[in-house]
């Protein structure tokens, strides 16, 4: 639960500018001068500049996570900083894999709310990385003197591919069942020509492509890809009298566990679900009143948990829930990922996920528009399955 003075934060802050580069599978792809990380980073935040309507001295804040273009960890943001020409108030560098973006997102909005800052600016930009990128297989399992290597378990595909296989022995969840996630979401990047997938496919399609990690085929898996991102929050109050229709943060939460293996519920991320409900809680709001959910899908089987911890249908339930386009645009009942999340459009580590997000309040999203959508969950989920965040935007102040 949360006290009396988070809940005041409720519709006290809100993104009034989004930044976004084109994404690219690779440099090589773009084959373009100056597509490197740090380039890409400083092209978003000038994007989300014109974005906001604000000038670059305006900015006080700037929060980067700690792995992005620059290459300098925890440096990154002084380094971003330098490149950009200004002396913010308030920074830093962290990082939470997936769920960097929500979690810097919640500090900027501290930031603003408490008055330490006006403007803050949440950047990240990658290069192009290896299929094991993130992974530390003699360090993931922490003090535990065998490492994870010795289980085979040498990056992010195997992780959730014990959460796919633990689901499916329990509740009878079937591979036909992710695939229809990914169809979805695949329909939704073909309707976003930012998109780097715009062949539609099928649920055959799904069971047809190679195997990657038992019982994970290739479309269960996300899309490894190279771009920049930047959000800029500010408070409510300031951003109604800004260039872009109002966004506001209408509950905010985080969920981390420090243990893994010997957590028994590692695996299905009990603190996912303790950051939606704490979103929940300061929002006001329940799975009832969302409209539209940005969910971070690294992977089929973790948008399938996350819409359980979320409330929409019990746990274990996850399967049959979204059979029949129950999350495609037009055809189902909860729209998810509306420009293809990272199973099919990019995948900037959850901040294009916030990116779209935003939009979808805005309804700047044309075809991918949910119609008379005032609620939204968006969610992140990073490290070895060990952290969560999420946010409910809206667009009623």
């Amino acid at each position: 639960m949360i006290d009396r003075e988070e809940m005041n934060l409720s519709n006290k802050t809100a993104i009034c500018g989004v930044g976004t580069t084109p994404q690219a599978m690779s440099s090589k792809v773009r084959g373009e001068p100056g597509w490197d990380g740090g380039s890409l980073e400083v092209a978003a935040f000038i994007d989300a500049l014109a974005d906001s309507g604000l000038k670059k001295d305006q900015i006080d804040g700037l929060l980067t996570e700690a792995s992005g273009g620059f290459g300098g960890a925890a440096r990154e943001w002084l380094l971003l900083g330098q490149a950009l020409g200004i002396n913010p108030i308030a920074g830093g560098s962290m990082i939470c894999g997936g769920a960097t973006a929500g979690v810097l997102v919640q500090y900027a909005a501290r930031l603003v709310a408490t008055g330490a800052c006006k403007y803050v600016a949440v950047c990240y930009s990658s290069g192009a990385r290896g299929v094991g990128a993130g992974a530390a297989p003699d360090a993931a399992g922490g003090p535990d003197p065998i490492p994870w290597s010795t289980w085979g378990a040498l990056g992010a595909m195997s992780w959730s591919s014990t959460s796919a296989s633990r689901h499916m022995a329990l509740y009878g969840t079937k591979s036909t069942q992710l695939a229809e996630i990914a169809v979805a979401f695949r329909h939704h990047a073909t309707l976003d020509p930012t998109a780097i997938m715009q062949k539609p496919i099928t649920i055959a399609d799904h069971q047809e492509s190679r195997p990657i990690v038992a019982p994970m085929n290739l479309l269960d898996c996300c899309l490894v890809s190279y771009g920049g991102v930047c959000l800029i929050v500010t408070t409510t109050e300031r951003a109604k009298d800004m260039k872009q229709p109002l966004v506001a943060i209408k509950g905010m939460g985080q969920g981390h566990t420090s243990q893994v293996l010997e957590r028994k519920q590692w695996w299905n991320g009990p603190h996912q679900r303790d950051s939606i409900m704490r979103s929940y809680a300061m929002a006001g709001v329940g799975p009832q009143d969302i409209d539209c959910c940005q969910i971070y899908d690294n992977f089929t089987i973790a948008v399938l948990m996350q819409l359980e911890h979320a409330g929409f249908c019990g746990i274990g339930e996850g399967g049959e829930f979204v059979e029949g386009g129950r999350l495609q645009l037009g055809k189902g009942t909860l729209p998810t990922n509306t420009n293809g999340g990272h199973l099919s459009h990019s995948h900037p580590e959850g901040f294009m996920t916030i990116a779209e997000g935003v939009r979808q309040m805005r309804h700047q999203c044309g075809p991918r528009n949910v119609p008379n959508a005032h609620h939204e969950l968006v969610t992140g989920r990073g490290m070895v399955l060990n952290c969560a965040s999420s946010l409910i935007l809206t667009d009623l102040v």
